[in-house]
C-alpha cells in the first residue's frame, strides 16, 4: 500500500476513535453511524471504513449493532461497513449480514458480494442468511456470490439454466453447487477463516450414562432347563443353603 494511502487513513482513524471512546458503549452504534453521514462525500468510504474499525476495536460484540446502523443511516455504505466488520470479527459474520440486510434489504446483493470478497468459504451460510432477511432479494444475492467468487459463477449459472426459467431458492441453489470441485476447494481453502484467533480446537466429550439398569455379566456355566422334566434351576453363585 502506498505511504500516502496509509497516511490519509490514519488522518481518518484518529478522529474517529478519538469521539468515539468518549462516548458510552450504549451510544457507539449510534454515533459511528452519525460519523459516517457527517463524511464528506469524497471521503465517505474511507471514513466509514476507519468508523467500523474504531468502533468494532472498542466493543467488538457490537459489531452487528454497528453494521445495522450505519447500514440504516447510510445505505451505499451497507457493504463496505459490513465487510470491514467482518473481516475484524468473522466469527460474527452471520449477524453482521443480517444486521445489515435487515437495515438495508434493497442491498442486500452487494452485502452479500462484500462480505464474501473477504471470508469466501463463507458463501453458502452468509448468502442463506442474507435470504432469510431479504426473501425476495435471492437473483441479487446468488450474483453478489459469483462477483465475488468467480469460481462458482459457472456452477451457479448452470444450477439457474437447469431450472428453464423458475426460480429457486438460494440454498437449493447453493446446496447443488455446494456439490462441484470448485465448491470445495474454496471451503477447503478457508476452512478455519470464521475461526477467531486463539480459539480452542474442538474436542470430544465423554458419553453420559445410558438409560436403564446397569448390565451386569451373568458367571458360571449356563444351564438348559426343559419344561415338564421336573428339572430345577441350578442356584445363582454364591448361594449357600439355609
Amino acid at each position: 500500500m502506498a505511504w500516502g494511502a496509509v497516511a490519509a487513513d490514519k488522518l481518518v482513524a484518529s478522529p474517529a476513535l478519538g469521539v468515539l471512546s468518549t462516548v458510552a458503549a450504549a451510544e457507539l452504534p449510534a454515533k459511528a453511524s452519525e460519523l459516517v453521514v457527517q463524511a464528506d462525500a469524497k471521503n465517505l468510504k474511507q471514513t466509514t471504513i476507519a468508523v467500523v474499525k474504531a468502533a468494532v476495536g472498542l466493543n467488538p460484540a457490537a459489531a452487528p449493532a454497528i453494521v445495522g446502523s450505519i447500514a440504516h443511516a447510510t445505505h451505499p455504505m451497507a457493504a463496505t461497513a459490513s465487510a470491514t466488520a467482518a473481516a475484524l470479527v468473522p466469527n460474527q459474520v452471520l449477524a453482521i449480514a443480517c444486521a445489515a440486510a435487515a437495515a438495508c434489504p434493497t442491498n442486500a446483493g452487494a452485502i452479500v458480494e462484500a462480505i464474501c470478497r473477504v471470508l469466501p468459504a463463507d458463501y453458502k451460510a452468509v448468502a442463506e442468511a442474507v435470504a432469510g432477511v431479504v426473501p425476495g432479494a435471492g437473483k441479487e444475492i446468488l450474483a453478489g456470490i459469483a462477483a465475488a467468487v468467480p469460481q462458482l459463477r459457472d456452477a451457479i449459472d448452470q444450477t439457474l439454466a437447469s431450472y428453464q426459467g423458475g426460480i429457486p431458492s438460494v440454498s437449493t441453489v447453493l446446496s447443488q453447487v455446494e456439490q462441484t470441485s470448485a465448491a470445495s476447494a474454496i471451503i477447503a481453502a478457508g476452512a478455519t477463516a470464521t475461526l477467531p484467533p486463539g480459539s480452542p480446537a474442538p474436542v470430544s466429550l465423554p458419553r453420559g450414562p445410558s438409560g436403564g439398569a446397569p448390565f451386569v455379566p451373568i458367571t458360571g456355566t449356563p444351564t438348559t432347563i426343559t419344561p415338564g422334566t421336573g428339572g430345577s434351576a441350578p442356584p445363582p453363585p454364591g448361594y449357600s443353603a439355609p
